[in-house]
């Protein structure tokens, strides 16, 4: 049986793990990365923009010449903020360098394991299992012109697309199964860093210490989504009596219109 990777504990135990972070990177990115050290928790001193951010998981090749970020997210409450950190690690880059140029690399990944519940700016839902976004100058012509590698990838595993690569595709059923198939999970165990990333998450073999500390951050993060929760039926509840649409009120709580609705109809004692 599998742990939880929607889990801190359990995700980072997995992708700390060198033979699977460097195959993970590979099968995503397509690059071959040796790294010295994984960093958890990370943080920049002083710290960049007014948003004091932590990096779940954190790595340098040895040769500083590629950084890469990866961050687990239940839910989308706000994509800006991964702009942000993507934005950030490279202004981070340009901080440390002599002058304006940046020769690190930044690959932020976002492994995303709830279902989106944000639109873009034409309000259609996002539902895509892989998004990519990078800095490159376009001509009028829209051809690229490639001056930086610098690149963000987002992961769902929640809207499986047909042309996902299988070599990403094994990685986001590992972490589908693992949420919601975890006694038969169905996944490619002939890749070495799959079998290695089951073999960490693995209930019967996890240490009693790491077991402990993934019961308590599973139950802090209840507590704290039931807080964010209640909080926003509370405001869904004062906005929908003011006269505002659901559809405004979803945007200004963060959660989906169905969401909103099931909170304004919720019947307690005020």
């Amino acid at each position: 049986m599998l742990t939880n990777l929607d889990n801190e504990v359990i995700f980072k135990r997995a992708f700390t793990d060198k033979l699977v972070f460097t195959s993970f990177v590979r099968d995503v990115l397509g690059i071959e990365i040796d790294v010295d050290k994984i960093e958890t928790e990370k943080q920049f001193s002083p710290k960049i923009g007014n948003i004091d951010f932590k990096l779940d998981i954190f790595a340098e090749s040895k040769d500083k010449r590629v950084a890469i970020e990866l961050q687990r997210i239940q839910y989308d409450a706000n994509f800006d903020r991964f702009l942000h950190y993507f934005l950030a690690l490279i202004i981070e880059q340009q901080l440390r360098a002599k002058n304006y140029g940046i020769e690190q690399v930044v690959y932020p990944i976002v492994v995303m394991t709830e279902p989106y519940k944000i639109s873009d700016k034409e309000g259609r839902p996002v539902r895509n299992e892989v998004l990519l976004m990078e800095i490159n100058p376009k001509t009028l012509a829209g051809e690229k012109v490639h001056l930086y590698g610098h690149q963000f990838i987002c992961l769902n595993p929640n809207h499986p697309e047909e042309n996902t690569p299988q070599a990403i595709g094994d990685w986001l059923d590992l972490i589908y199964q693992s949420i919601h198939n975890p006694e038969r999970p169905v996944l490619n165990k002939h890749h070495e860093g799959i079998q290695r990333a089951v073999e960490l998450i693995s209930y019967d073999l996890m240490p009693a210490d790491q077991v402990a500390a993934m019961k308590n951050a599973e139950a802090a993060r209840t507590v704290t989504f039931n807080n964010i929760y209640w909080q926003a039926r509370k405001t869904a509840k004062v906005l929908h009596k003011k006269g505002i649409s659901i559809a405004i009120i979803a945007e200004a709580v963060e959660f989906s219109e169905e969401e909103v609705q099931k909170m304004i109809d919720y019947k307690w004692e005020d």
